[in-house]
């Protein structure tokens, strides 16, 4: 059983919905995502500096332009974070604590 040539085709990556970022007042505070051992604090004070989009539990994006304790609170973020804090001892009752 003889075959032809091997032929390579470049990979087809399909281009996920671009996110764009809210950068008008926001509407209410978000619960930042956040990798094991870092701080949301650092990330939204960085994010905030060099004015760059942050992802939040929710999957919500936006630029974070003020304080966000002026606000209330997204319900879909705070449901999650509860949600992982039913299942990960050490979470505090709130993010920010």
């Amino acid at each position: 059983m003889s075959s032809g040539p091997l032929t390579t085709l470049p990979a087809r990556v399909e281009p996920e919905t671009e996110r764009v970022p809210e950068t008008g007042e926001p509407a209410m505070a978000h619960i930042v995502k956040t990798e094991p051992g870092e701080s949301a604090a650092s990330k939204v004070l960085e994010a905030r500096i060099y004015g760059t989009p942050l992802e939040a539990l929710c999957g919500h994006v936006w630029i974070p332009s003020r304080d966000p304790k002026q606000l209330p609170l997204c319900e879909a973020c705070k449901d999650i974070y509860d949600t992982y804090r039913t299942f990960n001892d050490g979470l505090n009752e709130r993010p920010n604590e």
